[in-house]
């Protein structure tokens, strides 16, 4: 398995499809992280849509996404499953952030958190404004995630 990119390297740039909800209309579209500068990004890798673990995280993420917002950052899931299965996931729990769909695992492979025959390693990356990898946080089982307040802690530390 790949490693992780290095803190303080610039973060891989990529581009995937993704769907946001707004009130109850979904839009498609493409995700480009080098797109996105000037703001922080928190880079979301979860395992699976409508898992357990992965439901709680987004919508734990997607209930406070105002203190991401609020402090100028967005925060993106990314998984192996297809817009169609994210579209589904996210009017079903009424999720606002993108969800970004890595069906062949390219993105999850570039940040090294692909597991052989089981997905992907829950894992958390925080890139700054200027595109830098400034946090990481990546989980051995992916049992639990890491709570909003540790994420704005780490966002609001870049300023």
């Amino acid at each position: 398995m790949a490693s992780t990119p290095e803190l303080g390297a610039p973060a891989p740039d990529f581009t995937l499809p993704g769907i946001v909800l707004s009130g109850t209309e979904v839009e498609q579209r493409d995700f480009t992280l080098s797109e996105h500068r000037g703001k922080p990004i928190v880079l979301a890798f979860y395992p699976g849509d409508d898992t357990p673990v992965c439901t709680k995280q987004m919508c734990a993420y997607n209930n406070e996404l105002e203190k991401f917002t609020g402090i100028g950052a967005e925060i993106w899931g990314i998984s192996p499953q297809d817009l169609a299965s994210h579209e589904k996931f996210a009017q079903r729990h009424g999720l606002h952030q993108p969800l970004l769909a890595d069906p062949e695992k390219t993105v999850i492979r570039q940040y090294g958190v692909a597991l052989k025959g089981l997905g992907l390693k829950r894992s958390v990356f925080l890139v700054d404004a200027e595109g830098v990898l400034r946090w990481k946080h990546v989980a051995t089982f992916g049992l639990t995630f890491q709570p909003v307040a540790t994420l704005t802690e780490q966002i609001a530390a870049l300023a």
